[in-house]
Parts: C-alpha cells; structure tokens; sequence
C-alpha cells in the first residue's frame, strides 16, 4: 500500500511537494526524501508532529530520544513505520525542519494506492522554491514584529487590569468551586 502527502509551507505562498512512500516505511525514509526534494541538509534536528484535524500537535516522531526520564512513548523515525501512525486519508502532520524558530512544513495524506509497492519514496510533484531551511534568529524576530505591528495599538488594557483589588478577590469567597 502507498501514501501520497502532500506537503506546504506557510512561509512560501506557491511551494508544494507531492512524496509517494510505502506505508510499511519508516518515517526517517519520508524525511530524507522531504529533506533530499527541497535541498535541506539532513544534519539538523527536525521531528514530525502527528496532529489533529485543528493542527493541533498529538504525537511526536523524532531522530533520536532526548528524554531518558519520560514515562511517554517515544516513537524514533528510524523505527516507526508509517503505517504504525497513519491510518486514515486526510491525516495532517507537520514536519519541523527548524527547531530555533519552530518554523515547520504541514503535510496530509492525501490518497491511500492500494495493491501497490514502491521500494523508494518518489518526489511525485515540486512546486515553487521551499523556504530557507534555517534562519538567522535576528532575522525570524523582525519579521515576527513586523507581522504582530500589523495587528495595531491594543491599547494597554488589553491583557486586563493592571491594578490589584482585593474587594475583587473577597468577594469570590463562598463561590462553589472558587478556592480560598
């Protein structure tokens, strides 16, 4: 059986890579060929987030385990099968290609080719330039504050009030679920 990802950046308007892999290979095999189909260096740290349909990161696929103490479940690239993760068409992941800034590729699973054996992954379709595979930090916070000068003067009491009353807190007292 064979996965079809497609793969975009946020950074880069008109980039899409389509990869063709074996659901039997290892996720260190689809990110050589993600890493080998935009020119990256395969020497950087880089992890894949299996994510909900929100994007919202569930599990992590890494290089190596960083975490000797953790009673979680580690899945290394080099062991785990795609398939061990990916079930369903439609499953969003992201590729992390950039630890310093978190800067990282959004894939789904596109289409599930049955019948079929691919030995090596296939770059099927490569659009646009990929974004830079790592930045200088100084550069990545200008252009961090130039996106968040677009969003205007919140004013000063956005984030609340910034004076303390204790009248405000006294009279939560004897409120259910409200603690001492």
């Amino acid at each position: 059986m064979l996965y079809k990802f497609r793969i975009v950046s946020d950074e880069v308007e008109n980039f899409k890579l389509e990869i063709l892999i074996d659901s039997d290979d290892t996720f260190m095999r689809l990110r050589n060929a993600i890493l080998d189909a935009v020119g990256y260096d395969r020497n950087q740290l880089d992890s894949f987030f299996i994510c909900e349909d929100d994007w919202t990161k569930r599990t992590e696929v890494t290089q190596m385990e960083m975490d000797d103490d953790s009673e979680d479940d580690v899945w290394l690239m080099e062991d785990t099968l795609l398939s061990d993760l990916i079930e369903d068409e439609g499953q969003k992941l992201t590729f992390m290609f950039d630890y310093v800034t978190g800067r990282q590729f959004y894939m789904e699973m596109k289409e599930i080719i049955t019948n079929k054996i691919l030995h090596d992954p296939l770059c099927q379709r490569k659009e646009g330039k990929a974004p830079a595979q790592l930045i200088d930090i100084d550069v990545y916070d200008q252009k961090m504050d130039a996106a968040t000068a677009d969003l205007g003067d919140l004013g000063e009491d956005f984030y609340g009030d910034q004076s303390y009353d204790d009248e405000e807190l006294s009279s939560l007292e004897g409120i259910e679920g409200v603690d001492d």
